[in-house]
């Protein structure tokens, strides 16, 4: 799959490789030099997650970055034939997909319901900040977006840092993943570390952005279980393994807790630490109630310097 953009300076027409991250702005150390008073010196980044996703990333400039015409205010995943527009530039972002042969003709139903698919078993971490759309109806545009660029470019490195891997970013939430077939215990341990440190970067932020209306706050969902691997040509992970995580983030607030995993998550911590602490729930969709746990971040912090 490669990917590039284009964009003509001088009257000459310009084709970028795009690399895991891609600067663009007027300073001239950028990657892409952009000779424009209307664009910033440090104006966006376009940056590579997880299996060829890639997102643009305004800076907080002040004349802002627009995709097909629209702001950008979070990053922006983008798709073959978006345009970027920064200051006078415009810019064409190009992705050709994988070549899988007969595979293209399949519907995703099909392709879901395929042998040839990877079924493997994996931890899934879905963290969402807590009242966004009210935080954006109230803070202006440049502080939302250098907000939640710094947000999304510190919860990557704390994924990353604790060998996860990035499927998404979805609005204000991240959709992160632990290939978890040998070690589940491991993998687990490696999630809650990350979502430890995404809490510690969502709370940074209340002093690095002092004038914000309330305090920004974050659910988190832990789920381990099978899920299909390589869907699309983003190769995200689908399955009953996910859905249940982003339903497990939701629960956070029915339980008023900061976190919320599944049994086959918490079965792997030490059964004294979660007395009094487990729940039944009802997912939508599944006939049963499944069990959960519900934990405030001291609590996590406890569980693993015990296991550690």
């Amino acid at each position: 799959m490669s990917t590039y953009i284009t964009y003509k300076l001088d009257g000459v027409v310009r084709k970028i490789p795009c690399k895991s991250v891609l600067t663009l702005g007027r300073d001239m150390n950028s990657d892409v030099v952009l000779p424009d008073l209307h664009a910033s010196r440090n104006h966006a980044m376009i940056r590579c997650i997880g299996s060829g996703d890639y997102y643009l990333i305004d800076g907080g400039s002040s004349n802002g970055s627009f995709v097909n015409r629209q702001r950008v205010a979070m990053p922006k995943l983008l798709k073959n034939g978006d345009r970027i527009t920064i200051g006078r530039f415009d810019i064409l972002f190009e992705q050709s997909k994988k070549e899988t042969g007969e595979g293209n003709k399949l519907s995703l139903q099909d392709t879901v319901i395929s042998d040839s698919l990877e079924i493997k078993q994996i931890t899934v971490l879905v963290a969402d900040i807590r009242g966004f759309t009210s935080l954006s109806e109230q803070v202006d545009i440049r502080t939302l977006t250098k907000l939640m660029n710094r947000w999304f470019h510190n919860v990557s490195n704390a994924i990353f840092d604790n060998v996860g891997t990035v499927d998404k970013f979805i609005g204000d939430c991240v959709f992160a993943r632990w290939e978890s077939t040998e070690d589940q215990s491991k993998t687990l341990k490696q999630a809650l570390s990350a979502a430890l440190l995404i809490n510690e970067i969502t709370r940074e932020l209340n002093s690095a952005f002092s004038d914000l209306p309330e305090p920004v706050k974050i659910g988190v969902g832990i789920n381990t279980g099978a899920a299909s691997m390589g869907i699309g040509h983003d190769n995200t992970a689908l399955g009953d393994a996910v859905n249940i995580a982003f339903r497990l983030e939701s629960a956070t607030k029915i339980f008023g807790s900061d976190m919320v995993l599944s049994e086959t998550a918490y079965r792997h911590l030490p059964e004294p630490s979660l007395a009094g602490k487990t729940h039944h729930l009802r997912i939508k969709g599944k006939r049963d109630p499944i069990r959960v746990c519900s934990l405030a971040f001291d609590e996590v912090r406890q569980i693993l310097a015990a296991l550690n």
